[in-house]
């Protein structure tokens, strides 16, 4: 599963890991996020996220 990484604290969303803090269950992918959903380190919103490649 694919990571993204925050662009602006650096934060990285690991699907495998999910975000148990927000509510987000291991095994969810960065695409099925809620579109609330906010960066759990900064507070920015999913399009401050970029690929990890």
């Amino acid at each position: 599963m694919t990571k993204y990484r925050c662009t602006v604290c650096g934060y990285v969303y690991n699907p495998e890991v999910g975000d148990p803090d927000s509510g987000i269950n291991p095994g969810t992918s960065f695409e099925d996020l809620p579109d609330d959903w906010i960066c759990p380190v900064c507070g920015v919103s999913k399009d401050q996220f970029e690929k990890v490649e």
